[in-house]
């Protein structure tokens, strides 16, 4: 299961944001389970953030102290910086300029550089995450600048990699959105204010309204009657994250102009073409891979079923103690629906292959269930090379893709037949230029330095335009 760092979102109204932050946050929750937080600002800021869920960390006690009309929310999975409280968000510090509060999507890779740089001029760092160091950049360039914009442009040209962050200060709210938009950013307008948040579902919940994606490298300023934009600097070409299209996402959002569930249809609909089965059934993988199977079936004419039935009451993130229960668990989260697979052949789909582990036991309850054959259909191409910016593949030794074919693949996991879509197709089922997406976790080559690996085109993150 592939997971994304974290969901961000920033209120201005002429209410009260507490439970306007809460409903967006929990429209967010699908992008971190680990913790949430909100901080609010009035006369002074509020702050309340806790490990678990939104609905676990947040009550109508609570909210009701939340009172601002400013403020910020975040939920959290951890990729930098461990699961801990501590790193929980949104990181506040009062600083002689005022009081400063800060959500981050995304890794900076230059992250331990500037923690060890800091460290050797006295900082002393209470979490272990990136987002300290960027609040901790900005609260020392405010004290030089006493100008918020001009702050976070020193602090951009500072920072290297993915961020989608929201930051809260003096009662005010800035959406800032890192030079290649490599992690979504959404701006619209609520009822009485304005938003920002990691994707439009929380907008639609409020009966909110999308005015725009925050521009790669764009600083937007939010109030409750208007919004103001600034320049922080343009990369040379954006490199959007793919798998926010393939997976992340909610199907119901709209990323960069796209919408999410189109483009899983389209994805299917590429992979029925370019790999038909003669099949009774296309079934898949619940729930990452419902839209992909459903664009599948469409384009091939084999019937859609819902051959795999989804515990939604099974914990997440149990670790299990043993073999034995480790093999349990695929049948604790997923049962096969017997009419559906017994004696059928079924064309499997899902978003994409990792380690390839729970494919492979999928693989092994069908044919159990009485599978005649499984043909294996994948919404991204083989994942090959980690990932710098925030999604959970770190270490290649894991990838069931690192070193093997397509049909070495195949044998490991017992399907039938095995079918990635490619690089080429999945850029025109995204239907954005290929050097306007970041597919370095796919073709091994990314949209900035990463040490050891190697870089598109001649793009530098350093290189981006400053006013």
């Amino acid at each position: 299961m592939l997971r994304d760092h974290c969901g961000v979102v920033g209120v201005a109204a002429e209410s009260q944001v507490s439970n306007t932050i809460f409903n967006a946050l929990r429209m967010l929750q699908h992008r971190g389970q680990e913790s949430a937080g909100m901080a609010v600002h009035a006369h002074d800021t509020l702050i309340h953030k806790d490990m678990g869920l939104v609905h676990q960390v947040f009550n109508p006690t609570i909210l009701e102290y939340l009172r601002g009309t400013v403020g910020i929310g975040h939920v959290r999975y951890s990729t930098t910086g461990g699961s801990s409280l501590e790193n929980a968000q949104p990181i506040f510090v009062d600083t002689a300029e005022g009081q400063l509060a800060l959500v981050h999507n995304g890794d900076l890779v230059n992250a331990q550089q500037l923690r060890d740089h800091y460290k050797t001029k006295g900082w002393a760092f209470t979490t272990t995450g990136d987002s300290e160091i960027i609040i901790r950049l900005l609260a020392r360039y405010l004290a030089d600048t006493h100008d918020m914009i001009r702050s976070i442009r020193t602090v951009m040209k500072e920072i290297k990699g993915s961020y989608s962050m929201v930051i809260m200060y003096n009662g005010k709210v800035y959406g800032v959105r890192d030079p290649y938009g490599i992690k979504p950013l959404v701006l619209g307008k609520i009822v009485d204010g304005h938003m920002v948040s990691s994707e439009s579902v929380a907008l639609d919940l409020l009966d909110g309204e999308v005015i725009r994606d925050v521009m790669p490298g764009e600083i937007v300023e939010v109030g409750a009657e208007i919004f103001k934009s600034s320049p922080g600097g343009a990369a040379l070409s954006p490199a959007h994250c793919m798998f926010e299209w393939v997976y992340f996402a909610r199907a119901d959002s709209v990323l960069d102009t796209k919408l999410a569930y189109e483009v899983r249809r389209r994805i299917g609909k590429a992979l029925a073409r370019a790999a038909p089965v003669d099949a009774d059934f296309v079934v898949p993988v619940p729930d990452s891979g419902r839209a992909h199977a459903i664009g599948y079936s469409y384009a091939s004419g084999v019937p859609y079923a819902e051959g795999l039935m989804k515990n939604r009451y099974v914990d997440r993130t149990f670790i299990m103690p043993s073999q034995l229960s480790r093999e349990m668990s695929i049948k604790l989260k997923l049962n096969p629906i017997r009419p559906v697979i017994e004696d059928k052949s079924i064309v499997l789909v899902d978003d994409s292959i990792v380690r390839g582990t729970t494919m492979r036991q999928i693989v092994q309850l069908l044919f159990k269930f009485g599978a005649k054959e499984v043909h294996i259909r994948v919404g991204s191409p083989p994942i090959i090379a980690p990932c710098y910016f925030g999604v959970d593949i770190k270490h290649r030794k894991y990838f069931i893709a690192n070193g093997r074919s397509v049909e070495e693949i195949r044998e490991i996991l017992g399907a039938t037949s095995l079918r990635y879509i490619t690089v080429d197709e999945l850029v025109e089922a995204i239907e954005l230029p290929y050097d306007h997406l970041c597919l370095g976790c796919v073709t091994g080559e990314y949209p900035l330095p990463i040490p050891g690996e190697k870089t598109r085109f001649q793009a530098r993150l350093d290189s981006f335009r400053q006013e």
